[in-house]
């Protein structure tokens, strides 16, 4: 049956028939996405700091979170690839103050490299992790693996939250204020929004 409703110049896409990926669709619909910005550390003792959007919270009780980086053209990044090693990470929050660093964090460095160096981050020692945290992040989440799950061409990363930083221009008699939370989100491209303007709804009965 046909939608009368559907107008003519609407694009459809089947995906069973669709060539190439979907990525610039999803990335584009599923909008704005907060941004997990994971350091982790190589067994090596190598710190690396990279940002990813695809990133939620899946659990409160367990306290859980998920980001999902996407592989690269030789496999799995050094992120997951840490975290499968070491079993620890920390999700920085990033806000408008940050965006520029964060964004210095996902260029391409060579192995060894830092990206705290390459971005000019001060480190922060972690409190339970050995990953450090952005000392200039006013939310820390740190995090030990949970379970890693190979979805196609990513890795779901799933970490308990074991510990948290605050720092206290974000909170409200010692609550997360999110007035005060000025955090990034990431929509496609090149493109990320800000949120600084927001609005209430009082949820129905």
């Amino acid at each position: 049956m046909i939608d009368s409703t559907t107008s003519t110049d609407a694009i459809e896409i089947d995906v069973d028939e669709r060539e190439g990926s979907l990525y610039r669709v999803l990335s584009s619909a599923v909008v704005p996405r907060p941004i997990a910005w994971v350091s982790t550390r190589s067994e090596a003792g190598v710190d690396n700091l990279a940002p990813y959007s695809f990133f939620t919270v899946a659990s409160v009780e367990p306290p859980v979170v998920v980001f999902a980086p996407v592989d690269g053209p030789d496999g799995p990044k050094d992120t997951p690839r840490n975290v499968r090693d070491t079993g620890e990470f920390v999700v920085n929050l990033v806000t408008e103050d940050l965006a520029e660093a964060m964004n210095e964090t996902s260029a391409t460095l060579e192995a060894g490299d830092s990206e705290f160096e390459h971005a000019g981050l001060e480190r922060a020692e972690s409190t339970v992790v050995a990953p450090p945290r952005v000392a200039d992040s006013k939310v820390a989440l740190e995090c030990t693996r949970r379970d890693l799950l190979d979805v196609g061409g990513s890795t779901l990363v799933l970490g308990d939250v074991r510990y948290v930083h605050l720092d206290e221009e974000v909170t409200t008699d010692g609550k997360i204020d999110v007035a005060n939370v000025d955090a990034v989100g990431r929509l496609a491209g090149s493109w990320y929004t800000k949120t600084d303007e927001r609005f209430s709804l009082e949820r129905p009965p």
